[in-house]
């Protein structure tokens, strides 16, 4: 599908009004959250897998938060609810809104040019560097590589230098021309706000997000994870055993793009307000500037599993992927640090969204999410926990979720 026509079709799919309340009672949805939970269940049972939490709101209301298996191998404390996780580029979603909300007081604008704001943000090309806007950052046309300079933040290499070095990258396309998820040049988005408002970028955040949505227990940075007192330590394989490690410092330095930590519960709401449902805090309008296609990503399309099955369509917007799964609208983000996954997508039309967060690499419980879409669409099951290959037996009252074959 051409670009034009493929961003037309999913700005159709946007602009569909929303729901209806959702189509399934909510009996049937309060089913499918308890088989979604014993799905997680099993999943935690894996050698591979610690601990899992996940969540599930429809119609305004917060279904279920729900924790499976282990915060560390080590203590045996038990995942819940309310369990904090490192949530990785999900982050990328609230300095959208932020940004948004600076826009519509008219601190920011989405056109603004960044350079002016940041002088010492340079691209390659000066002519470049002067046209790069906020909009650009927030939906990745910055014409950059992919994920440029996300191995010398991994090596521990400081922030400041790293945009410094932006400068010495060539470009793979005008800047606003093609998409290129970046973390180092999304976070620009940080310095943006600094420089318009006086105050810090986390600080921004919490007032106007995390406060007034009820997300008690989420917070920014290494710290801010340490010290919640019900934490997940982050696991990874070392010889073909799971290790618990000590969270890494590097992508919290660019913590509008990955340094948000956050509970089940806290998701929730963030899922919620994504739906409407805090329209004094994120009004619609707003939301649905966030939620509008801006820029096609093919890739989406072409990855493995769900992905190359449901997937329709699909596109970044501002801080979020707008699909078209199997023909409804899906807003979506997934992210990943060492020791940490998460996915959260919701389908606005519905009323129905879902967040799954764990402390492991494992690929496993990246399932859930199109197993919840699936099952609440009604669509053909398949197994895509991969619970059949792998020969993990679900409670009998679970075994719809993952019945079918690959």
């Amino acid at each position: 599908m051409r670009l034009t026509a493929l961003l037309v079709a999913l700005a159709a799919l946007s602009a569909a009004q929303p729901a209806r309340p959702a189509t399934a009672d909510r009996e049937r949805v309060d089913l499918l959250a308890a088989d979604l939970a014993r799905s997680a269940d099993a999943l935690a049972t894996l050698p591979q897998v610690a601990g899992i939490g996940l969540v599930v709101v429809h119609d305004g209301r917060t279904v279920l938060a729900h924790g499976s298996g282990v915060r560390d191998i080590g203590s045996g404390d038990a995942v819940d609810g309310g369990t904090v996780f490192r949530v990785a580029s999900l982050s990328k979603g609230f300095a959208a809104a932020v940004a948004g909300l600076l826009v519509r007081e008219g601190a920011l604008r989405w056109d603004m040019l960044v350079q002016p704001w940041l002088p010492g943000f340079q691209l390659a090309n000066p002519d470049d560097s002067q046209r790069v806007t906020l909009r650009d950052i927030l939906s990745h046309r910055v014409g950059l590589p992919y994920n440029t300079l996300d191995r010398r933040l991994e090596a521990d290499e400081p922030y400041p230098l790293l945009v410094q070095a932006l400068q010495d990258i060539p470009l793979r396309c005008p800047v606003g021309d093609c998409y290129g998820y970046q973390n180092i040049a999304f976070s620009l988005v940080g310095d943006m706000v600094f420089a318009t408002t006086g105050e810090f970028y986390s600080f921004q955040v919490e007032k106007r997000l995390f406060a007034p949505l009820g997300m008690d227990t989420a917070t920014y940075g290494r710290e801010g994870l340490e010290g919640s007192g019900n934490w997940a330590r982050p696991h990874i394989r070392v010889q073909n055993r799971l290790q618990p490690v000590t969270a890494k410092e590097t992508y919290y330095r660019v913590a509008p793009a990955a340094g948000v930590n956050a509970s089940p519960r806290d998701l929730g709401q963030w899922l919620l307000a994504q739906m409407g449902g805090f329209p004094d805090a994120l009004p619609r309008e707003l939301l649905d500037e966030l939620h509008a296609p801006i820029v096609e990503t093919p890739g989406e399309i072409r990855g493995t599993g769900w992905r190359r099955q449901r997937l329709n369509a699909a596109a970044y917007g501002l801080g979020w992927r707008i699909m078209d799964y199997a023909g409804e609208r899906l807003v979506f983000h997934a992210g990943a640090v060492q020791g940490y996954r998460a996915m959260l997508g919701f389908l606005p039309d519905h009323g129905f969204g879902f967040a799954v967060v764990w402390n492991s690499e494992a690929g496993q419980p990246a399932g859930l999410l199109p197993v919840a879409l699936d099952r609440f669409l009604g669509l053909p099951e398949v197994d895509w926990l991969e619970l059949n290959r792998l020969n993990v037996r679900l409670p009998p009252s679970a075994q719809a979720t993952a019945s079918g074959s690959d």
